[in-house]
């Protein structure tokens, strides 16, 4: 008698174990690739419903090559690191659906018997405390998703502010190629003509030694500008996923606009309502606010609750009633994780004042250096259509024979240096305006 009922309570249990086995998930390996996943041609990668930056909407790619928003797009949706950024979401929302999840009840169960009655002893419990905390856990894990959101959206603010920087960077390197081009061709002509005056003894040496100081120096800035326009363009092709000998044709203008003192004033005031990073700070600390209130909310009794079915196996009594298990809150009550969660806020409150302070100084401080590049750049322009006529006048006179190359050389060469210091600092205001847009958290498309 007693084997067979402990006959069907093994039996039983192990069905039990069989369905709660077979109702798992199963494991499948993902091995990691063995080559690099980079493609030859530029194209969109990610549905247009996972592009959250603000300002860039879908865009139709000139047949002539990239523009820069082309860049900026396909910068957002195929760059590498987003890509795994945005694998975050799906990590957070399995946070938030196992917050939301309902403690599995507790099952006890065994079998003794005597010489003349076989026992067992039945108990089905829940954890009442997860249900009391739930609601916090709930909500620290929204707040959560909210944050790993916004930090994704900054991520792409910044992953769209370099693919900017790169394509103003790549095109001030062409015109640069060409006006280093020009002096060292300059230079490189005016060495060769006084090296052949030298033979016939017309120049001294001292005059080539000169000429050929100079041109050295060009070939020196040629040849750095070339190290540093090949840099660019593979720091571009990586941004966008692509092989690094593809090379980009890029074709338009920088679509930066210059802001008015009153709207940086405005933009500086709203930084903690419009800048992702903030956002995603204000979130986070929102979620610790949750995690407080869930660890004071655990400090009270841990209590469980359910039912009990047994039979004593020497009376062979049965016995049905509720069961109860209460925690006494005499030495933790969860005093240690109480502290823990409210030092972490206190932490999150500080991280939020410091970033917000240094986005505002950031900004004045790029705000201040447009204004100076701009007088400088002003100055240029009104200071190259004046050497542009005189370099032109001075070519005419040597090619009249009226001057002496010397004096040529040096004119074209002042106007080939100042239009090549114009190209830097038109390049370098342009940055300087779209950083100035990111730091403001403006968007990258402005009507």
């Amino acid at each position: 008698m007693i084997r067979s009922s402990s006959f069907r309570w093994a039996k039983c249990a192990a069905w039990m174990g069989i369905m709660l086995v077979s109702g798992c998930a199963k494991y499948h390996p993902a091995p990691l690739p063995a080559a690099p996943d980079l493609t030859k041609t530029p194209s969109l990668t990610v549905p247009a419903s996972d592009f959250w930056l603000p300002g860039i909407k879908p865009h139709a790619f000139p047949n002539n090559g990239l523009d820069e928003t082309s860049v900026i797009t396909l910068a957002v949706f195929d760059n590498p690191d987003l890509k795994t950024a945005r694998l975050q979401a799906g990590v957070a929302s399995a946070q938030l659906l196992q917050a939301g999840l309902l403690p599995d009840p507790v099952v006890n169960a065994g079998v003794a018997g005597s010489a003349l009655n076989y026992g067992y002893d039945v108990g089905l419990s829940e954890n009442i405390q997860a249900l009391i905390t739930r609601g916090a856990a709930r909500a620290a894990a929204r707040a959560h998703g909210k944050q790993v959101h916004l930090d994704i959206v900054w991520q792409e603010w910044q992953v769209a502010e370099k693919a900017r920087e790169l394509f103003i960077q790549a095109q001030a390197d062409d015109q640069l190629q060409q006006a280093l081009t020009r002096t060292r061709d300059l230079f490189a002509n005016r060495y060769h003509q006084d090296d052949l005056a030298l033979k016939k003894g017309n120049v001294t040496s001292d005059a080539v030694s000169a000429d050929l100081t100079v041109l050295t120096d060009a070939e020196t800035s040629l040849r750095q500008l070339e190290i540093d326009a090949n840099l660019t363009r593979h720091q571009l092709n990586q941004l966008l996923g692509l092989q690094p000998d593809v090379h980009l044709l890029l074709i338009g203008q920088n679509k930066n606009q210059s802001i008015s003192q009153y709207q940086f004033q405005a933009a500086v005031a709203a930084l903690p309502h419009r800048r992702a990073d903030l956002l995603a700070l204000q979130a986070g600390y929102q979620s610790q606010e949750q995690s407080v209130r869930q660890a004071i909310l655990a400090q009270f009794p841990a209590l469980s609750a359910g039912v009990d079915e047994s039979r004593d196996p020497v009376e062979g009594v049965n016995y049905f009633g509720p069961n109860v298990s209460l925690t006494l809150p005499l030495f933790n009550r969860n005093r240690g994780q109480i502290a823990m969660q409210r030092a972490t806020r206190t932490v999150l409150h500080q991280t939020y004042q410091a970033r917000l302070d240094q986005a505002v100084g950031d900004a004045d401080q790029v705000w201040s250096a447009i204004g100076i590049m701009q007088g400088q750049l002003r100055d240029l322009d009104v200071r190259l259509p004046f050497l542009e006529k005189t370099a032109a006048a001075t070519e005419r006179s040597f090619r009249q024979g009226n001057l002496d190359a010397g004096l040529y050389v040096s004119t074209e060469s002042s106007l080939l240096a100042k239009q090549a210091e114009a190209i830097r600092l038109r390049a370098s205001l342009d940055n300087a305006q779209s950083a100035l847009r990111t730091l403001l958290g403006l968007p990258f498309d402005p009507p």
